[in-house]
């Protein structure tokens, strides 16, 4: 064999070696690894931002979203239904989630915080101006809240408590204003949505729903901080998920600088103000 002859073998060699240990691509066709993220109602438009640049950096995999009340999602995960990462909107339906044993015991991370705002469609037919305008009669059957059982239920009526200890609203404030519910959502997504569509006079809200989309679409009263309730929001990967390494990857990107800007963007506190 010739010395020239020999070289050629070498580089072709050469070639196929580094050929084989490159990365390839998924082949045409195949269906990609799909990561399923139970996420709170709250987080819907933030989450589709996420996961689009997450898929965007993970070529073949596809970013599916369960969303729902978190006191739902919780339930789901314990009746074992299957999934990835769990992003629950407060830390004790997180918590139910641990006692099922779905995550792991100090494996949530607190990603986001949000904040409670009154809403009502944008003619403002109740002519609200005021935080005490909730307990106005003409208001009856026209409010919309989140369920007791919804983490942003819950905070609600902690407002409500606050507000009745307050000379300025006065004892029988959270009464007139529950006397005034015409409805109680499974998720405050709904809440908005009934706001939005004058369906109801006026509701109560995260922060981050009027944030998007629905900014021009209603007015809003805002609570003030010693009456608000500051949510914490935490996610983790699901135990038993069939993508440990890809659902960990997830939890990562939302907790990264990028991660929180997007959620900044879509009027979430950031985990670390």
């Amino acid at each position: 064999m010739t010395v020239a002859k020999l070289l050629i073998g070498i580089i072709i060699a050469l070639a196929i070696v580094a050929a084989c240990s490159a990365p390839q691509p998924a082949p045409s066709g195949s269906a990609p690894a799909t990561l399923t993220v139970f996420a709170a109602a709250s987080l819907a438009q933030a989450c589709a931002e996420l996961g689009g640049r997450f898929e965007a950096q993970h070529p073949g995999v596809e970013v599916v979203f369960n969303f729902a009340g978190s006191q739902q999602l919780a339930q789901q995960l314990a009746q074992g239904a299957p999934g990835d990462v769990f992003a629950s909107a407060d830390a004790a339906q997180m918590s139910v989630a641990i006692e099922r044993g779905r995550v792991r015991s100090g494996a949530p991370r607190d990603f986001a915080r949000n904040r409670l705002v009154v809403v009502y469609p944008k003619d403002n037919p109740a002519g609200l101006v005021d935080l005490r305008d909730l307990a106005r009669p003409e208001l009856r059957g026209r409010l919309v809240l989140a369920a007791a059982a919804v983490p942003a239920g819950e905070y609600t009526l902690a407002f409500l408590d606050k507000a009745s200890a307050d000379p300025r609203f006065g004892a029988r404030f959270k009464d007139a204003v529950l006397s005034n519910a015409g409805s109680y959502e499974e998720n405050v997504r709904a809440a908005l949505s009934k706001v939005v569509l004058g369906e109801a006079f006026a509701g109560i809200v995260y922060e981050s729903d009027v944030a998007g989309e629905a900014a021009n679409e209603v007015g809003r009263i805002q609570i003030p901080d010693a009456l608000n309730v500051l949510a914490t929001y935490p996610i983790a990967p699901i135990a038993d998920s069939a993508r440990p390494d890809l659902a960990q990857a997830f939890v990562d990107f939302v907790l990264s600088p990028e991660g929180q800007d997007v959620l900044a963007k879509h009027g979430f506190l950031r985990a670390s103000d």
